[in-house]
């Protein structure tokens, strides 16, 4: 852990210039987290990453990339990658997807991707423990009278997971209109049911992952018949 790591309160919002904030997240290049920054303040996410919320990432890419590839649609994801509106607003969403026409909108070798040029992502998925109702708080939707609007929503993200590691349950909004609504069925990738992907973290608790792979293809599968 570096000096600098030290120094800094982690998974909280705190007041800072958006200079300040980049210094930060440069010197913190080599660190394992993620940070934020939204309306003039920012937040570090740096604890040890648990083995279940290791598990459920794997399980929720594994089951998107299923679906979307067994149903034909184009898609790319991404891994804890920055997004950003320099000057303005920067997030490091657990996981990513730019969908159809989308899916090559980012040509490989991008470092950052910067909103100010390429489009925003179709889904982001946020994998929370610890930052559970951050998750559910600033990142997207009204909290507190510091934040008139949401992270997500500004920045364009058409929906919007939270999966609720404690409890195997996925939280689902889509994104429209300057608000968003709670889903149980993707709008993005229609037909793919909340509940399912919330069974198949449940199942994941109690078999490996092959085995859950091999169930999700089936239902998914079903679904098409």
């Amino acid at each position: 852990m570096s000096d600098l790591q030290t120094q800094l309160p982690t998974d909280t919002w705190i007041y800072t210039s958006w200079e300040e904030y980049e210094q930060i997240v440069t010197n913190l290049l080599d660190e394992k987290g993620k940070s934020y920054y939204y309306k003039g303040y920012m937040r570090l996410e740096m604890p040890p990453v648990s083995f279940d919320h290791g598990q459920d990432h794997v399980v929720i890419i594994f089951a998107v990339t299923l679906f979307a590839a067994l149903k034909g649609i184009q898609a790319r994801g991404l891994d804890t990658t920055t997004f950003r509106k320099t000057g303005i607003q920067d997030c490091q969403p657990d996981v990513a997807y730019y969908l159809r026409e989308r899916a090559q909108a980012i040509p490989t070798g991008t470092g950052i991707v910067k909103l100010d040029r390429y489009p925003a992502p179709d889904l982001v998925i946020e994998i929370a423990k610890t930052s559970l109702l951050d998750d559910l708080g600033t990142k997207r939707c009204l909290t507190t009278s510091r934040f008139a609007s949401t992270l997500y929503e500004e920045l364009g993200i058409a929906e919007y997971w939270v999966v609720d590691v404690t409890n195997a349950q996925i939280i689902a909004y889509a994104i429209a209109d300057q608000g968003s609504k709670r889903i149980q069925e993707s709008q993005v990738l229609p037909g793919l049911a909340i509940a399912i992907l919330e069974e198949a973290l449940r199942r994941s608790r109690e078999t490996n992952q092959s085995q859950v792979g091999t169930w999700l293809l089936s239902q998914f599968q079903q679904k098409e018949d």
